[in-house]
């Protein structure tokens, strides 16, 4: 017999329940098979990896409820479904995150204790705090392989890093110069574009006088920034300015400074734009740094890591930059070089991580090449100096001649081309952009906690030593004082290799030391989805698309032949979900205390109700507001599916009671258990014979269109589509409709009184079996249906149905209903269309009539014959569901105010009852003009030749399809007038 359910659904008691089951019952594990051809359809997904510092939030939990229900669903078709999980090291985070620690404790600080010793504290806190978020996952039921769980900092994820690094320094695409970068005073750090906001604040534009060395004249610049000054090395002018003409190659007195600059000629110098002269500050500025690049200026740098100055002898030497404007500004204007100061609103940059004004300041860095082609790996780098490759400018790239080999170029044809494809596609031009605007790629960042460069430099001879292992001497003189970089690489880089690294690059040949295949990365690359939010675009999905053609074009595929790009990209598809929004549709954020905790909202709800809500808002493309009304009612959808599971296991007992032993579906589950993909046992078709009762033959066929639709729906991402045809069909069908319908035929009491023959009980038992029967198969079908959406529910039933012993682990690992499955009746649902029609319209009338809802009355009836034929089948349907007593057919169209009309047929309850006529022709008035506006404007548009020459046939058809059943509605509606004088 089943399990008994408990009476009341309650989420929180079977949640942990069957997630510690699935994870300590490795039921998503995969292994890696010994050859490709071992794998069936693979469907393979990386999660982005979380911050190891984070906690769950709104986005995260769309994200995963999306890749989710999609690996579930691919598990459940039979393929093979792979999703990595994993998380990130994210080193700023995580460093500031362990010098709070650190300040909080008031002990010591990261440079007290050292680069070693904090480096441990940071291991320390990792094993300690690290995994809150993975655990949040497995609590919530993500069906991720957790055998293949990586740390980006593990040993195996950063020995592939250091061979990517050392791969590219051979093939001379990173080297290291002093650039202009995004500097953060506070971490101390370059940052990148993309990690860098900006934001419209009111200024102040500072006018000053530079006078001329020899007392001719002066010239007066124009700055918001009057403590860069300090670094001037000379003041631009256009060439064609002809108020400075004869200035260019004169000096100039730097204010406040013993020095002389030049006027230098350069085309960027603006002549409408403030007074035309602009002071050039190359190690402060990215335009001024090329300027300098240009004409071979000087590049001082007068702040340092902190954004305090830096200028020994100097009055302003140890100040904070504001300071320094401040106290600069002030003595400006002793010296009478201030001529104004005027307000001024102008874009600031500042840091994502921590909010601080961002400082461009001149940084010895290192860089990715990415406009440039490969060569054969060699020494690597640009010169043994390090000096910047000539004309470096702050952005080497784009460059309009890039070789066809370059890191860009490969990942821009690898979407042009179409090997990877952009849902919402409208992302793709915003990749494009990007893509052919591309610098080159800052990699380096001045942290303690990441994967630490390898390379080495050498005090004797200035030369860098790049190497897998440590080396003990310089490469280029034999020098043993060598001493490894103090930079770390960018996080992006490193979870930029993961679609190839996760699964074993780069596995050396030990002769030649090139990568080659491994047996994971024959079977599961390239993935086929990366399900992420539109934030990362740039920060990961481009970089991934970008390394993952570069190094992977180097690694053969399974059958020896070379790689071609389109088997080299990283993922085949890359889906963009929507943003999590307020209930008013406002982005979430602490400052406005809107944020969302959804660790909060599941423990109120339940997991399955909040991954159903997120579901069906999720629209490729659009915002999701986030509504906790609509998580309630799902609550509530989750209770219904409860109620309905519990009636069914009543009346299998209750079979079982009369003897008859109830046959549980047994051909659904997995054939085998590798999740390798191994094919389902052959699903038989239910057919609902023609002679069953129309509800068996409408719910069997309506599970047939309904498993097609959300099949479907899923394969083009529509989220919010399936969730709303699975709820409907097992809300509105199974649960409204057909378990009130199937309760008649579910008589087991057989008694001598209501059935006075053995024939006849055989019969009532016969049909009540073949009810039931047909009930446990759809209910059965439905579970897999919704199981996607909603594990935790389906699982607990699921495992009731089958008494504790189901036909495999874990519903899980059972065939997703196929429309194939069962027999779509068409005439059946056609049928049992026009029955409830009819229902709907008796239960209107009574109640606008007044009959007591347990006072059973007779109808009348004019209808064809698709309605009439099987009437004296369904009169215990309308009895059950409308209380209706007898039916009269009437041979003429029927009016007034007991009756309704619609296109199929007009129906009357035969009940006595006072009628306000003056209120009844009121309401048919009303009607009527409702209509007769209807058909007008349909008329209008099927007049309009433009519209019938262009518009789809289909699609003018049901236009006039539509118009005729308005018309026939309006003559009854106008009959019915009449009829009341």
């Amino acid at each position: 017999m089943s399990q008994e359910l408990p009476k009341a659904y309650d989420p929180a008691l079977i949640e942990e329940k069957w997630a510690n089951y699935w994870v300590s019952e490795h039921l998503f594990d995969v292994p890696t098979p010994a050859s490709p051809a071992d794998v069936k359809n693979p469907f393979v997904q990386l999660l982005p990896p979380p911050n190891v510092t984070g906690r769950l939030h709104m986005g995260h939990m769309l994200n995963q409820t999306e890749m989710d229900i999609l690996t579930r669903w691919h598990r459940m078709l039979g393929d093979t479904a792979v999703w990595v999980p994993g998380t990130d090291h994210a080193g700023i985070a995580t460093q500031m995150m362990v010098e709070r620690q650190l300040a909080a404790e008031g002990t010591t600080t990261r440079e007290q204790l050292g680069r070693e010793a904090f480096t441990d504290r940071v291991w320390e806190w990792k094993h300690q705090y690290g995994n809150a978020i993975t655990d949040q996952m497995r609590r919530l039921g993500a069906s991720v392989d957790w055998s293949r769980e990586y740390f980006t900092m593990d040993e195996r994820l950063s020995r592939a890093v250091k061979e990517a690094f050392v791969r590219l320094w051979k093939q001379g695409l990173i080297y290291r110069g002093a650039y202009i970068v995004n500097w953060d005073p506070t971490l101390k750090t370059a940052v990148s574009d993309l990690e860098v906001t900006h934001e419209e604040r009111a200024g102040k534009l500072y006018h000053v006088r530079y006078p001329l060395a020899d007392g001719t004249g002066s010239i007066i610049i124009a700055t918001t920034r009057p403590e860069t000054m300090l670094g001037d090395v000379a003041v631009a002018v256009n060439p064609a300015d002809a108020r400075y003409t004869a200035l260019i190659g004169k000096m100039l007195k730097l204010p406040l400074t013993n020095r002389e600059i030049p006027v230098v000629a350069d085309d960027w110098a603006n002549p409408e734009f403030g007074t035309g002269a602009v002071k050039v500050t190359p190690a402060h500025d990215p335009n001024d740094f090329a300027i300098g690049q240009r004409h071979n200026l000087p590049q001082l740098n007068i702040l340092d890591e902190s954004a305090h100055v830096k200028l020994s002898g100097s009055p302003y030497d140890g100040m904070d930059r504001y300071a320094a404007r401040e106290r600069i500004v002030e003595d400006l204007r002793s010296d009478g070089a201030l001529i104004d100061v005027k307000d001024h609103t102008h874009a600031i940059a500042l840091s994502q991580r921590t909010g601080v004004v961002i400082e461009p300041r001149l940084s010895m860095q290192w860089f990715l090449a990415v406009n440039k082609a490969p060569k054969s790996e060699g020494a690597g780098g640009f010169s043994p100096l390090n000096i910047a490759p000539p004309n470096p400018g702050f952005s080497p790239g784009p460059s309009s001649t890039a070789a066809p080999t370059s890191i860009a170029a490969n990942a821009i044809a690898a979407v042009r081309d179409g090997h990877i494809k952009f849902t919402p596609e409208m992302y793709s031009k915003t990749y494009f952009e990007w893509m052919n605007n591309i610098h080159d790629w800052c990699i380096s960042r001045q942290l303690w906690w990441g994967h630490r460069i390898p390379a080495w430099h050498c005090a004797a001879c200035q030369g860098i030593t790049v190497s897998r292992e440590t080396p003990t001497t310089c490469s280029a003189c034999g020098d043993t004082h060598i001493e490894q970089s103090t930079d770390v690489l960018d996080t992006w880089f490193s979870s930029g290799l993961l679609p190839f690294t996760v699964f074993d690059w780069p596995n050396p040949t030990p002769d030649t030391g090139m990568p080659q295949l491994t047996p994971a990365l024959a079977a599961f690359y390239p993935t086929s989805l990366l399900v992420t939010g539109f934030d990362i675009l740039f920060f990961w999905v481009a970089r991934m698309i970008m390394l993952g053609c570069h190094f992977m074009l180097d690694v053969p595929m399974p059958d020896g032949s070379p790689r071609t790009l389109a088997e080299a990209v990283p993922f085949r598809e890359v889906y963009i979900h929507a943003l999590v929004r307020d209930a008013n549709r406002e982005k979430m954020s602490k400052t406005k205390g809107n944020v969302i905790d959804p660790i909060e909202i599941i423990e109120r709800f339940g997991t399955d109700a909040v991954r159903f809500t997120l579901a069906s808002m999720a629209s490729p493309g659009t915002d999701i507001a986030f509504s906790e009304a609509r998580t309630e009612g799902y609550r509530a959808f989750a209770n219904k599916i409860w109620n309905a599971a519990r009636f069914l296991f009543m009346n299998m007992d209750r079979a079982r009671a009369a003897g008859i032993e109830v046959t549980l579906p047994a051909n659904t589950a997995l054939g085998s258990t590798n999740n390798l993909g191994t094919p389902f046992m052959e699903q038989s078709d239910m057919t609902g014979g023609a002679t069953d009762p129309i509800e068996s033959r409408w719910i069997v066929a309506r599970l047939s269109q309904t498993a097609a639709a959300v099949n479907s729906a899923l394969a083009v991402y529509r989220f919010d589509e399936a969730a709303s045809l699975v709820y409907q069909f097992f809300w509105g069908d199974l649960c409204d409709w057909y378990l009130e319908i199937v309760k008649l035929r579910l008589n087991f009491d057989i008694t001598a009184e209501a059935f006075p023959t053995s024939d006849d009980s055989e019969r009532a038992l016969a049909a009540a079996n073949n009810a039931l029967s047909t009930l446990v198969t759809v209910f059965d079908a439905a579970l897999r249906l919704l199981s996607p959406f909603m594990p935790f529910l389906t699982e607990e039933i699921w495992h009731a149905l089958y008494a504790g012993v189901p036909p495999a682990k874990s519903i899980a690992l059972t065939r997703y209903p196929q429309a194939s499955d069962f027999v779509c009746d068409t005439a059946a649902i056609r049928e049992m269309e026009l029955l409830q029609e009819l229902v709907v319209s008796i239960r209107a009338l009574r109640k606008e009539l007044g009959v007591p809802e347990k006072e059973s009355a007779p109808i009348r009836l004019h209808a064809g014959p698709d309605l009439t034929a099987h009437l004296e089948f369904h009169q215990e349907i309308l009895d059950r569901l409308a209380r209706v007593s007898a039916i009269h057919i009437s041979d003429s169209s029927l009016t007034g105010a007991n009756a309704r009309s619609t296109a199929s047929f007009d129906v009357a309850v035969v009940y006595e009852r006072k009628i306000d006529v003056t209120a009844e022709r009121e309401r048919l008035t009303k009607e009527l003009a409702k209509l007769e506006k209807q058909i007008a404007a349909n008329e209008a548009r099927l007049a309009d030749e433009s519209f019938t020459g262009k518009a789809p046939a289909h699609i003018v058809d049901g236009l006039r399809k539509q118009t005729a059943d308005l018309i026939t509605l309006r003559d009854k509606t106008r009959d019915g007038l009449d009829g009341l004088g």
